[in-house]
């Protein structure tokens, strides 16, 4: 569907019973990183691997999982939120059943492609909740925007209401999904177990 617009955005667990990211109360943080090198090792990789799985592990968990003691393990899981490999923990919502039963991929062209202009509309884009993903693309178009709504009505009155009124859009073009096949995956791991650094306890 082409749109063209009218003229004129825990876990719980210790070194034994408390969540995975939070600090026993006699460690400081840079406790978290001291002794551990630039790069990932196989424990990292296996700590990846399991809070992918499950995130709500506590610390003893996952300490049992990776086959390193607590206190340790704990460091790890500091040192790798940190320095930004993991981002954050979240619920994962099956949004058909909150409501949500459209899903739609919307490909935005800009009106004009300079710094300024893109950057306003990068910034009404993230305020959007209903905007689940958002990624510059290649070829045509300046975004592809993963799109949730209620029903196609709603998408219908949204996307004129809100989407059109964006800084600098000039069309909007529009796939709905039809069935998921794959959704919220954990990302794949195997390219660093197979560089990953000798691991030092």
């Amino acid at each position: 569907m082409t749109l063209r617009k009218p003229a004129l955005g825990k876990t719980s667990g210790s070194a034994r019973g408390r969540p995975v990211g939070a600090a026993p109360a006699s460690t400081a943080p840079s406790d978290a990183v001291e002794g551990h090198g630039p790069t990932l090792d196989r424990y990292d990789v296996a700590i990846l691997g399991e809070l992918q799985r499950d995130a709500r592990l506590t610390n003893a968990e996952l300490a049992s999982r990776i086959g390193l003691s607590a206190a340790p393990t704990w460091r790890r899981v500091k040192w790798l939120e940190e320095h930004g490999v993991i981002t954050g923990y979240r619920a994962e919502l099956d949004r058909r059943k909150i409501g949500l039963g459209v899903l739609a991929f919307v490909r935005v062209d800009a009106e004009r492609n300079n710094a300024d202009a893109t950057r306003a509309l990068e910034e009404a884009i993230r305020a959007l909740p209903e905007v689940i993903a958002c990624h510059y693309i290649s070829g045509t178009g300046t975004f592809e925007l993963h799109v949730v709504a209620r029903d196609l009505d709603a998408f219908s009155r949204w996307s004129m209401a809100t989407l059109f009124r964006l800084p600098n859009v000039k069309d909007l073009h529009t796939s709905f999904s039809l069935g998921e096949v794959k959704a919220a995956a954990a990302l794949p791991l195997a390219h660093l177990r197979s560089t990953a650094v000798p691991a030092a306890r």
